[in-house]
């Protein structure tokens, strides 16, 4: 396969370059494999990064690679500070960012810092008794009367968010597994060791921070009781119907007011090393105002990642101008990050049931909108859902609530490099997800000579997006729907581009506004506008066209 690159200048401190930015996210475990164990590490990342920088994108973003048990596969961390020597050492480590800044590719990790293993050190020391040094780093409290939990909490897991601790004769609180208990972050020596976490990996030269579960960090003190919700609020992305945590209003599990001065204190640590950070707003009702508030202003976090359009219904016309017009709403000071696909949920190829045309047209409406893009490896190949049985599956989640939801095994088999064998360049060994065979037609290795192949599409949305400041930093005029097609203008400066998409099967005719325009874009299967101004947009086609 073809990706040699031309050498590039190490990365300049710019304190901005996240806004507008394509982050692609690795999941490490499935990434490559380098040591032929079936699982992926982090030189294997190293191996691929001239394929990442490929791409054009800005960044990457490594799903957790700490050390764990395992138990969530990352996101349940016993030491924050190290690589799990499944994935390699801190060495290797230096060598993903040495290697990435070489190739102009900034690095960001993915950090847990809502709740750790219940292996970790810290929840070891908290739970031998009540008055240790650590006794209060973890939310503990006493059953009611009758023994049961202090309240009606849930896991997203499943079940009661409290769990029984003989040590202590004490529930403790894990939003996740009972095998994450959650950190208090009411207790200053706790956000303390996590500002800590934080400059130990700032130093060794990571550009930013994906923070998974954002607004889990703080908890009503109080404990008050979530109330019901509504059958028809119910529109969680993960397993809405069949998980009870979907019936809950989390007015008190999460999203408290005390959060903004730890995001504070951490973009504070952020800012000298020109870091930046996108935090995962896991919420189905508020999350777009909850972004709109965690991204205001400049002593906060800089994008958080906006869940809209991980839906099952793939998005109309009329659905993507009312999610941004929300956008313009409530975080109209803030920055989203976008995304279609991710490790939690089915690949947006096979959600949504796209054919090629639909999958290159939303390719480049991503690249288009207002906000800064996370791309999902896998997802430039057009890789669609894999079908993982039973008894293969490794997903908690999907265990647990199987067969009416497979959890998220089946987006989180291996990348597919070549097709020669089974495992799909991927590793020597048998892999810890089976390769979907159906993949292997899509691989790198069967698209880089086909010109016509989705990963060059990728490609050339991302460059487009990159030598137009008006689509990755500009403002835009609102989004509009006419029938099956969203159309916006992007400004910035002196450039102002007009884009136009259809989303759907079906033909539709268009006028142009006023004014001269120059369609550009061609190279992205743009529509041609006729001299009167008329714009025929075919099945899945788009318009784009610069003033002039």
């Amino acid at each position: 396969m073809s990706t040699a690159l031309a050498p590039q200048t190490e990365i300049a401190i710019d304190k901005n370059w996240w806004r507008g930015a394509v982050i692609y996210q690795i999941y490490p475990r499935s990434y490559q494999d380098s040591n032929g164990d079936g699982v992926g590490d982090l030189l294997g990342i190293v191996q691929r990064l001239p394929y990442i920088a490929s791409l054009g994108v800005d960044a990457i973003w490594i799903s957790p690679f700490f050390t764990s048990p395992m138990k969530d596969f990352g996101y349940d961390v016993s030491d924050y500070c190290d690589v799990d020597p499944m994935f390699g050492t801190l060495a290797d480590f230096d060598a993903v960012v040495e290697t990435a800044h070489r190739l102009g590719v900034r690095v960001m990790i993915d950090l847990v810092l809502s709740h750790t293993s219940d292996q970790h050190p810290w929840f070891a020391e908290s739970r031998a008794d009540k008055t240790n040094a650590k006794s209060n780093w973890y939310v503990w409290s006493d059953p009611k009367p009758d023994g049961t939990p202090p309240n009606n909490w849930l896991s997203i897991f499943g079940g009661s968010a409290w769990h029984w601790d003989a040590r202590r004769e004490q529930y403790y609180l894990h939003n996740f597994l009972t095998s994450q208990p959650d950190l208090n972050f009411h207790e200053p020596a706790v956000q303390d060791a996590l500002l800590d976490v934080a400059r130990f990996w700032l130093n060794r030269g990571c550009d930013g921070f994906r923070l998974d579960t954002i607004n889990f960090y703080m908890h009503d003190q109080q404990l008050r009781n979530n109330p019901p919700l509504a059958p028809e609020r119910r529109n969680a992305t993960i397993a809405p119907s069949v998980n009870p945590y979907n019936h809950q209003e989390h007015l008190y599990d999460k999203n408290q007011p005390e959060n903004f001065d730890f995001l504070r204190k951490l973009r504070a640590v952020m800012e000298p090393f020109g870091a930046a950070a996108v935090g995962e707003v896991g919420d189905a009702q508020r999350g777009l105002e909850i972004m709109g508030e965690y991204t205001a202003g400049n002593d906060l976090m800089q994008m958080c990642y906006a869940f809209e359009f991980l839906a099952k219904d793939q998005p109309t016309a009329a659905r993507i101008a009312d999610v941004m017009a929300q956008v313009d709403k409530v975080a109209a000071d803030g920055w989203a990050c976008w995304a279609f696909s991710n490790h939690d949920v089915v690949r947006h190829a096979s959600r949504w049931d796209l054919p090629p045309a639909a999958q290159r047209m939303f390719a480049t409406l991503i690249m288009c909108l207002r906000g800064s893009v996370c791309l999902y490896q896998g997802e430039e190949l057009g890789l669609p859902e894999a079908n993982v049985p039973f008894e293969a599956l490794q997903d908690p989640y999907g265990i647990e609530f199987w067969p009416e939801f497979k959890g998220r095994d089946g987006c989180r088999t291996p990348m597919v490099w070549d097709p020669s064998n089974q495992n799909g360049g991927f590793s020597e060994h048998q892999p810890w997800l089976p390769v979907a065979s159906e993949h292997l037609q899509l691989s790198v290795g069967a698209q880089e000579d086909d010109p016509a192949a989705l990963l060059h599409h990728y490609r050339r949305a991302t460059a487009f997006r990159r030598n137009h400041p008006a689509l990755s930093v500009g403002e835009h005029d609102g989004l509009r729907a006419t029938g099956d097609v969203v159309f916006f203008t992007r400004i910035h400066e002196n450039q102002t581009i007009f884009c136009a998409f259809n989303v759907s099967e079906t033909p539709s005719d268009f006028d142009m506004p006023a004014g001269e325009w120059t369609p550009i874009g061609a190279e992205l299967g743009g529509a041609h506008v006729s001299a009167d101004g008329r714009l025929h947009l075919g099945p899945w086609q788009v318009c784009l066209a610069l003033k002039t």
